[in-house]
């Protein structure tokens, strides 16, 4: 018989945690190499203001502090495109399908760039090296990230409301 708790880990996880330990790991080597070398914490939430600075000549994405990062901050964001899309291709048997709508999808990302500016960076930013930082209003903003993600999930359940 299977224990309790093993059961629900693989009820939660029916493809495994494998691929999440690895990642995880590349995550955090990833920040650390960029923190070691720039001295930056690394995260994605100024990649949109940090990329207009190639294009737009107005002030506010010509700040300094993102046309002297922008370039590793494009490396940053495609790399972890990149490293996802490798890892599915590469080792699954298929590739990752949603069947949420395309709005839904286009909708919950303004909605995720609204919060990352109101809360001063991401998860990336804020839950790896944030947390790891002991910031505490990074710790702050993840306990306020997760609490948001659960109500709004809990809400949506509640609806009915499927993909």
């Amino acid at each position: 018989m299977i224990a309790p708790s093993l059961s629900i880990a693989q009820e939660l996880f029916p493809r495994g945690i494998d691929h999440y330990l690895v990642g995880g790991l590349f995550v955090g080597l990833g920040i650390a190499v960029i923190y070691l070398g720039t001295g930056i914490l690394a995260g994605n939430s100024t990649f949109l203001e940090t990329t207009l600075s190639y294009v737009s000549d107005l002030p506010r994405f010509q700040r300094e502090k993102y046309v002297a990062s922008r370039d590793w901050r494009v490396v940053f964001a495609v790399s972890i495109v990149a490293g996802a899309a490798i890892y599915e291709f590469g080792f699954t048997a298929d590739a990752f399908v949603t069947e949420v709508q395309w709005w839904r999808l286009l909708g919950g990302g303004i909605l995720v760039g609204i919060g990352t500016q109101i809360g001063k960076g991401c998860t990336s930013g804020h839950g790896v090296s944030g947390i790891a930082s002991l910031s505490r209003t990074s710790i702050v903003n993840v306990a306020l990230f997760i609490g948001a993600a659960v109500a709004t999930a809990l809400v949506v359940a509640a609806l009915g409301v499927t993909p």
